[in-house]
């Protein structure tokens, strides 16, 4: 979402890039000039690209086959050893149904978040604050009005063209907005780095902690699409379509904020150096807010209460900011051993902690990357709103999974190493993301 990006040629035009041999230069925000892609790479680019030139339908699976498919191969693994390890244990058939129990192993898919997600795409909203007395943490009984309606407007669609029921159709809309978030995120990646790059990032979104989410009745895949194509716009200077995406995300989570500012602070940018004019910087300024802000209004009235929204986060779910005061208590405790804290969830946890410690290294990698504004201020807002809320400290990792820009870094960082060294760096996490991200999140903690 940066105004600094440069004056490249649009995302149609991936396949005359390439048969010049050439890659966007690991810059960024404002590099014009292209970076001479290795001999190696660029003899096997040029004898791809004998014979007559492919259409434009055609030029767009030549260029995001590979990420996609890379991306999918890492999905189905982690997926297949998450069922595994569900049918090893056999827990979830103790389990209460809609949290982390189910008939069988898929359901498991479905549940804690996904409950309510099911409830909202056949029965619609009916917001209230209805007090609840007894529990020290726990104000006003929980009510669908937490979530966003975006997703289970999608997965009602989807159920009524293809007849699926709510689990169906909400699997069906993650695992597609999950590879358009792959190739928004490869998009980027190959901007920052070249193509090698952007398939490393697809691989990575795949593999990051927290990713069991995104084949899932989650909303997390369907906001990191809008969030990467956003980005990408704002990079390709298409200032009206990441507006119209920052909007429609903020009808999808709260945390949309952080794109909402990122695209409004790029555009405003672009707006004071007269680089795009002014009629469409101002436009995508003026627009992104209304998503977010209508649907927290509309719940409000409902209510009869204009902070209603936020009672009930706070109230129900005992989500508020707290400036980081919960995780850095959350963290002392978590490495001293101390498992005594609100939600604790030992796996989760330290899964959370070692993520923790690798997130000074991911920003320094994307420092490395040259990344244009907008990704910046996306990430840092991102991290923050995540790392300064009163949440369940084990889902650190499902919160920072929207940050994609921290893997494309790492990514970045990683195009230069062989094809044979990658796949055995992969290998292991391709395996273990079905525990890690898949098992731990669902039955070992609370996602």
């Amino acid at each position: 979402m940066s105004t600094a990006s440069s004056t490249e040629s649009s995302s149609t035009e991936p396949a005359a890039r390439e048969s010049s041999s050439t890659e966007p230069a690991a810059g960024g925000s404002s590099s014009t000039g292209p970076v001479t892609a290795p001999e190696s790479e660029s003899e096997g680019r040029s004898e791809q690209r004998t014979g007559p030139a492919p259409g434009r339908f055609m030029a767009l699976v030549d260029r995001f086959a590979p990420a996609l498919g890379a991306y999918a191969v890492v999905k189905a693994t982690g997926l297949a050893v998450f069922l595994l390890l569900l049918d090893h244990t056999g827990d979830y058939l103790k389990k209460q149904v809609g949290r982390g129990g189910g008939a069988h192993a898929w359901d498991v898919l479905g549940t804690w978040d996904g409950v309510w997600y099911q409830r909202i795409a056949e029965n619609g909203y009916d917001p209230q604050l209805i007090p609840l007395h007894g529990f020290p943490l726990a104000t006003y009984y929980e009510n669908s009005a937490a979530f966003f309606p975006l997703y289970p407007w999608l997965m009602r669609l989807v159920g009524a063209v293809t007849g699926l029921g709510p689990y169906g159709s909400g699997i069906a809309v993650s695992v597609i907005a999950s590879l358009v978030a792959a190739a928004g995120i490869f998009a980027i990646a190959e901007r920052l780095g070249g193509f090698r790059a952007g398939v490393i990032a697809a691989v990575i979104w795949g593999l990051f902690p927290g990713s069991g989410v995104e084949w899932a009745v989650y909303s997390d895949s369907l906001f990191v699409a809008l969030s990467a194509w956003a980005c990408y716009c704002v990079m390709t200077r298409r200032w009206l379509a990441a507006g119209l995406l920052a909007l429609v995300a903020g009808l999808n989570r709260p945390t949309a904020a952080a794109l909402i500012a990122a695209v409004s602070i790029a555009a405003l940018v672009a707006l004071v150096r007269r680089r795009d004019g002014v009629a469409r910087p101002l436009t995508a300024m003026l627009i992104t807010p209304w998503g977010l802000f209508g649907y927290v209004a509309w719940v409000g009235w409902r209510m009869g209460d204009w902070g209603g929204y936020f009672k009930l986060q706070r109230g129900a779910w005992n989500r508020y900011f707290d400036f980081g005061a919960s995780t850095a208590r959350t963290f002392m405790d978590v490495i001293t051993g101390h498992w005594d804290f609100w939600q604790s969830n030992p796996v989760p946890d330290l899964i959370a902690i070692a993520l923790l410690i690798a997130l000074p290294g991911l920003l320094v990698l994307l420092g490395k990357a040259r990344p244009p504004l907008v990704l910046w201020i996306f990430t840092g807002l991102t991290v923050f709103t995540a790392l300064s809320s009163n949440q369940i400290f084990g889902n650190i990792s499902r919160y920072l999974l929207p940050a994609f820009p921290l893997f494309i870094g790492l990514a970045v960082a990683l195009r230069r190493v062989r094809t044979s060294t990658l796949v055995g760096l992969f290998a292991m996490p391709v395996i273990a993301a079905g525990w890690y991200a898949g098992y731990a999140l669902f039955e070992l903690g609370i996602p």
